[in-house]
């Protein structure tokens, strides 16, 4: 049997390397990397980092923690939701040394986590708030990313909340960037729009990737604009730091103190980073899984193993906490990316831009990168989806909505948080509604009522149980039929035996038929699954 398994292993690693994925993968990987450099050293200038910060938790994300994960799209990287809690963190511990080490820790503790199979949480969330969470980052995308198609830079390329460091908010940036925005970033973004949609229409040229095609054309009209009144600015360009020879580069990396393992405050730090890192991921592969063109299913707790192993590893060389991206992600299905090897790829490429064309790479105009996740949020946050979702009723639709809505106004965490508790609201009152099945018989004088119990019968159904009891009519036979129910609550069965107790005071004469006085909750039989495996 163990021989069986490793030839599968090897068939398995096999598929990484087949040209037909590797056809779809190394494009995929440029497309990932153009739009994970910027957002990278964004999320490390508003963490309050050092760029080099940012651009290393890419490349490790993407090499480590995607060798390791099980997800064949989920692309991680810094990650816009953290950046307040690291820049309050790096302040309130003083040295970014310090910090540091509360990165290794919280990669322990997602460690931790995994090996417990803490990534089940991942299985609760519910697929409107997933839809909404996906529509919401797609809107997100297109709101934020209009000022810098519009030429305004004014806050950091990766900010995805609503309130802005420089004060303004979503859509007060937006009506600024309406009254200052250069002539040379709108043809830029303009025609880069064009070429991502129009490009693809072309068989014979969709060899060549759409958005590496935009790179080249933002270069070249940006070199173009260089000598008029309408050429762009260093803040209107990629900016990442330039390394004059191998010294310079290892000088970059910054070790943890460890010194402070028994400062408490390091230990809350962490313990706040490795929650917020592994809801966020969690959320991220839910979220990617739902638009894998092959609907593959990741696993949740080997992807808390990786990112914690990233994690470790990032806080020991200098990086910042890193978790499974929705932005970076999606750009990568996006671009028709069908294995790791895309994630692994664009780690590669970051770099290997930091080491041998840095100056190359400070020449693309943000405008053209811009105008790459206009069209992937276009594709998250398409009309279909919300038409889809509305056909689905209410109970699908409004929770959709309130996530969309939410995540706008505050964070992603916080929005699903707020569609989570909407969905819960549509799940109780289903829950209330249909706890059982029933049915009324006529027999002269007499009212004959069957009420039929379902198969699991929670906490959540007993106050319309009680609801409906109380209503039964006096001189009433009633039968309570237990027949089907593989579980009912103690609280329930408490309410059917006191009903029964009590109910000859109304000429009620209750039977009860396959009712137990006590119940086990029923254990999943995970033998078949096992014999399988064997």
């Amino acid at each position: 049997m163990q021989s069986g398994k490793s030839a599968l292993s090897g068939l398995d690693m096999k598929k990484y390397f087949l040209t037909k994925n590797l056809k779809r993968d190394l494009p995929s990987s440029i497309v990932v990397f153009l739009v994970a450099l910027p957002l990278c050293l964004g999320i490390a200038l508003a963490s309050g980092a050092p760029l080099f910060a940012g651009l290393l938790t890419g490349i490790i994300g993407g090499i480590v923690t995607a060798s390791i994960s099980g997800s064949q799209l989920s692309v991680s990287g810094p990650a816009a939701g953290l950046t307040a809690i690291v820049l309050g963190a790096i302040t309130q511990l003083g040295a970014y040394q310090t910090f540091l080490l509360a990165v290794v820790l919280a990669g322990v503790i997602q460690l931790i986590l995994g090996i417990l199979k803490g990534g089940t949480i991942g299985n609760y969330f519910p697929s409107s708030v997933i839809e909404g969470m996906l529509a919401a980052i797609g809107l997100t995308l297109i709101l934020k990313q209009l000022p810098h198609a519009l030429g305004v830079d004014s806050d950091f390329f990766g900010d995805e909340s609503f309130w802005q460091a420089d004060h303004e908010n979503t859509f007060s940036a937006i009506s600024a960037a309406m009254s200052h925005f250069g002539l040379a970033a709108i043809v830029i973004s303009t025609l880069s729009i064009a070429v991502l949609v129009l490009w693809p229409k072309f068989k014979k040229l969709s060899l060549v990737p759409a958005p590496l095609v935009v790179v080249v054309l933002g270069v070249l009209l940006a070199t173009a604009f260089q000598n008029s009144p309408y050429a762009l600015e260093s803040k209107h360009m990629v900016a990442i730091p330039v390394v004059n020879g191998w010294d310079e580069f290892i000088n970059l990396f910054t070790t943890p103190d460890f010194s402070q393992f028994s400062n408490s405050k390091v230990w809350v730090v962490a313990f706040t980073i490795a929650i917020v890192a592994s809801l966020e991921t969690l959320l991220s592969l839910e979220a990617i899984d739902k638009i894998d063109p092959i609907k593959r299913v990741s696993p949740t707790n080997r992807e808390l193993v990786a990112q914690g192993t990233g994690n470790i590893v990032s806080g020991m060389l200098g990086g910042l906490p890193m978790t499974s991206v929705i932005v970076r992600s999606s750009a990568n299905v996006n671009a028709g990316g069908r294995t790791k090897m895309s994630a692994i790829f664009h780690g590669c490429w970051l770099l290997l831009s930091l080491l041998f064309i840095p100056g190359l790479i400070n020449m693309i105009p943000l405008a053209c990168l811009a105008a790459i996740l206009l069209v992937t949020g276009y594709k998250l946050a398409r009309i279909s989806l919300f038409k889809h979702m509305y056909h689905k009723g209410w109970d699908q639709f409004v929770p959709f909505v309130i996530t969309i809505v939410a995540v706008l106004l505050t964070d992603l965490l916080k929005g699903v948080a707020i569609g989570m508790l909407f969905s819960i609201f549509y799940l109780l009152r289903t829950n209330m509604r249909n706890p059982f099945f029933y049915r009324i018989q006529e027999e002269g004088d007499k009212k004959h009522l069957r009420i039929r119990l379902a198969e699991e019968v929670s906490f959540l159904n007993k106050a319309a149980i009680q609801v409906v009891l109380n209503k039964i009519p006096n001189e009433t036979n009633v039968i309570i039929d237990g027949t089907n129910s593989r579980y009912i609550d103690p609280d329930v069965l408490e309410t059917i035996f006191n009903y029964k107790h009590n109910a000859y005071t109304k000429g009620i004469i209750v039977t009860l038929e396959n009712i137990k006085k006590h119940y086990i909750v029923p254990k999943i039989d995970s033998k078949p699954i096992e014999e399988i495996k064997n």
